[in-house]
């Protein structure tokens, strides 16, 4: 099973293909063996099979005989439906069932490290952003902030949140592992739609919001309420608790110190988390459907990932329309329904040949817009999934997108 992986290795995206020259179909099976993987993450747009891709290339390395992790950061739960668990949350938990595909497998295959295992989770915002408090600050002090309604409203519901804390999660895991070897994989599904690349940027975002002029403003020391940095300060002071309410303007007093000593850790954290996703264990897959606004979104990871100088490893086109048999043309087909449809008894017929002429032509605009997206992307390695007849429901659904990854 072992494989050359300085071969393998994801490469930096860039202008370095020579002129003409397109880059060869994505080993899946290569990137899964190759022990040097250390984490795969999996970017795209909502609704091309992002959550479903992840779990079967988690299960397939797992098969093969790493000791993986899954970690999920979009809402939807199909994931433990799929993996035959009751609901996922913030602890990994075990998924059963797995059928190792040779006896090197067992000892953990390219890697060696024992035995394989699998394990799923779910990225829950808040229980994270609890746990940085926990982890951070003194008991009493950490009771302060939870009961704060600022840190309530932040670690639930506020814009970002979900990227800080699925870099907090993603770094915590692989610390972890790296402590206690437990893990030699950690496949990471991100959220849908453009968002899913906001992580790259928290470690930047969280440090220029505590860096702000509000945030120093209320970190300014004041030895009591008349006694403000400056008496234009403690006008707007004034007017603020007329407005807003004396209890207020305490209680956001009171968070954005706390997030000062807190959470200086986290961006320290954040930093050395955004570093991991760039060294070379890591490997970012675009995931997206065979249509024209998903490629598009495509085009827009691999260009934000080439710019940040993240290892992309390559593309998948998930639920690809299947080539129809047989050598009969769209137009043939057309032509044929076309006389038959004059016939008494000939519309059963020309039905099923105008399907196949739409079927025909499906194919046919579906690999126009691979290949257009590969002569803008010359450098991407591609792999295409074709549809399946049915929704991907337990493992062994898994194990199928997870052959058809590999072919």
């Amino acid at each position: 099973m072992s494989r050359d992986s300085a071969h393998h290795r994801p490469s930096r995206v860039g202008p370095a293909t020579p002129p003409g020259h397109r880059a060869g179909p994505l080993d899946v099976d290569a990137l899964l063996d190759d022990p040097t993987t250390g984490i795969i993450v999996c970017c795209g747009s909502g609704g091309v099979g992002k959550t479903t891709t992840s779990a079967a290339l988690a299960l397939r390395a797992a098969e093969r005989g790493r000791k993986v992790v899954v970690l999920t950061i979009d809402p939807a739960r199909r994931l433990a439906q799929s993996m035959g668990i009751e609901e996922l949350d913030n602890t990994p938990r075990p998924v059963k069932g797995l059928r190792l595909q040779s006896p090197e497998a067992a000892s953990g295959g390219a890697t060696g490290g024992g035995a394989p295992r699998l394990d799923a989770m779910m990225l829950d915002m808040k229980r994270t952003f609890d746990e940085v408090v926990l982890s951070q600050a003194s008991p009493e002090k950490a009771k302060q902030i939870l009961a704060n309604p600022f840190y309530i409203a932040l670690s639930s519901s506020f814009a970002g949140t979900q990227e800080y804390m699925a870099m907090e999660k993603l770094g915590q895991i692989h610390r972890d592992a790296q402590a206690a070897g437990t893990y030699d994989l950690i496949v990471v599904d991100t959220p849908p739609s453009r968002s899913a690349l906001d992580f790259l940027d928290a470690p930047e975002r969280l440090s220029s919001f505590l860096d702000g002029r509000f945030v120093r403003l209320m970190l300014a020391p004041a030895k009591g309420p008349a006694k403000l940095m400056t008496a234009g300060f403690s006008l707007i002071t004034h007017a603020l608790t007329k407005i807003l309410g004396a209890q207020f303007l305490k209680d956001l007093q009171t968070f954005v110190t706390a997030l000062d000593t807190v959470f200086g850790g986290f961006r320290q954290r954040a930093q050395q988390t955004y570093a991991l996703l760039k060294a070379d264990g890591t490997a970012f897959l675009v995931v997206a459907a065979p249509e024209q606004d998903a490629l598009r979104e495509a085009a827009y990871f691999v260009e934000r990932l080439s710019d940040d100088g993240m290892p992309l490893a390559g593309l998948v086109v998930n639920r690809a329309s299947p080539a129809p048999g047989g050598d009969l043309s769209a137009d043939e087909a057309m032509t044929a329904a076309e006389r038959l449809r004059r016939s008494d008894d000939g519309s059963l017929t020309a039905g099923l040949l105008r399907l196949h002429a739409d079927r025909v032509r499906m194919v046919e605009r579906e690999r126009v817009l691979r290949d257009r997206f590969a002569t803008a992307h010359p450098q991407v390695p591609t792999v295409v999934v074709p549809a399946l007849a049915g929704d991907v429901h337990d493992l062994d659904g898994l194990r199928t997108v997870g052959t058809l990854l590999a072919r």
